[in-house]
């Protein structure tokens, strides 16, 4: 945002503004777990993208104003192509989209004939239009057990949720090599120092994660999943390995209780803040309600590749998807 806009917006109630704009447009505001807890708050819905995005298809707004990464307004936009869905920053992407370039995945399958592509939802429309099934790390489970042992598998774009599902389900998927830059980030040996500060203390790890973090977990599943654990868990403190701002929806749900972020190398956790969802902001987030910019577009053919894939998804893992988790470590 240019120094112009910023003093163009100085001296508005942005909260009021963006409250009458989302009446004025007929909107919805979606945020993802991992948004500052100011969009959080504004947001119609919190959650995980695919969860936030079959939600949004349901209503009958006219535009859907995607608080979260590039690759999650594009598959609002999959699900909702009626509706005009607007992203607040569009710079803000996703390492393991970046890893993944259409391009290069798809001469991979192509040498791989054999694989069928089931492919994580953390990437771009193109590579979604390229694959077989979708899966999220609530869904994976589910839907790797519906596939036959014999049928080969190129697991994308994150080759430590891919990791994590062969050594649980004891496949041995074909792992495109990229990482998610903040669940990397974690420190073991922070994590154990932590551990020994909060003795008996459960950590809670998403699936992106690096199995050096994993193997300390006492949960691991998506981040919807790590929540319904800190609502239900015995004890009163939890470790937490995934983007901090996950925490706050914690804290408004039991407030009695007490979340820690898992450190990085630096001893806390300020490099575990996603600097992709970090870039979305109230001020954005008003210019894009008031200018309905930047918008999502999808080629019609791309759209309905790539909804196929989703569609499979949806056929297996039925109305798990976004529920569901993948249990203890």
């Amino acid at each position: 945002m240019t120094a112009q806009s910023r003093e163009n917006l100085s001296g508005l109630d942005l909260v009021a503004e963006i409250q009458r704009l989302k009446k004025e447009r007929n909107a919805v505001i979606l945020g993802h777990y991992y948004q500052r807890p100011e969009i959080q708050d504004l947001s119609d819905f919190v959650g995980d993208s695919l969860e936030l995005s079959r939600k949004a298809a349901e209503t009958d707004a006219d535009v859907i104003a995607f608080c979260g990464v590039k690759f999650m307004a594009e598959t609002a936009k999959i699900l909702s192509p009626d509706k005009i869905v607007v992203l607040p920053d569009m710079d803000a992407g996703c390492s393991l989209e970046d890893s993944c370039p259409p391009e290069q995945f798809a001469r991979f399958r192509a040498a791989h004939p054999d694989h069928i592509a089931l492919t994580y939802i953390n990437c771009s429309a193109e590579v979604k239009a390229l694959s077989d099934i979708i899966v999220t790390s609530s869904s994976a489970g589910q839907i790797i057990a519906q596939i036959p042992p014999e049928q080969k598998i190129i697991f994308g774009p994150d080759r430590h949720l891919g990791g994590y599902l062969n050594r649980k389900f004891g496949r041995d998927m074909l792992l495109w090599p990229g990482v998610c830059i903040v669940h990397e980030a974690f420190s073991e040996t922070e994590l154990i120092k932590l551990k020994a500060q909060h003795p008996g203390a459960p950590v809670a790890a998403h699936p992106e994660c690096p199995p050096h973090i994993i193997d300390h977990a006492d949960y691991v599943g998506s981040t919807s999943g790590i929540l319904q654990f800190a609502k239900t868990m015995g004890g009163d403190t939890l470790i937490v390995a995934t983007e901090p701002h996950i925490i706050h929806q914690m804290e408004k749900a039991v407030p009695e209780k007490t979340f820690i972020g898992a450190p990085g190398a630096d001893g806390n956790c300020n490099c575990n803040i996603c600097p992709y969802m970090a870039l979305n902001t109230l001020e954005k987030l008003y210019l894009a309600l008031r200018d309905l910019e930047p918008r999502i577009e999808l080629d019609e053919a791309l759209r309905l590749k790539a909804k196929k894939s989703l569609d499979r998804m949806l056929e297996m893992a039925g109305g798990t998807v976004g529920k569901g988790d993948l249990g203890r470590a």
